[in-house]
């Protein structure tokens, strides 16, 4: 299986809110985990790659 072509700071878009209604997170460190910070409130998460990669719909490279 192709691994999604992504880096720290890109902006991804999920499938699924997050509580605060936002779809885009902040990469800010990668590796089997992946570290995000919700662009709506703040928050930051560390989610397993495997589980992430299946829920992005959309990747936007840093800018």
């Amino acid at each position: 299986m192709e691994r999604k072509k992504i880096q720290v700071n890109d902006r991804i878009r999920l499938k699924k809110k997050h509580p605060c209604g936002s779809t885009e997170w902040k990469i800010l460190r990668l590796g089997s985990d992946l570290k995000l910070e919700c662009c709506g409130c703040g928050r930051v998460v560390t989610v397993p790659r495997s589980r992430i990669e299946k829920k992005i719909r959309e990747i936007n490279p840093k800018e």
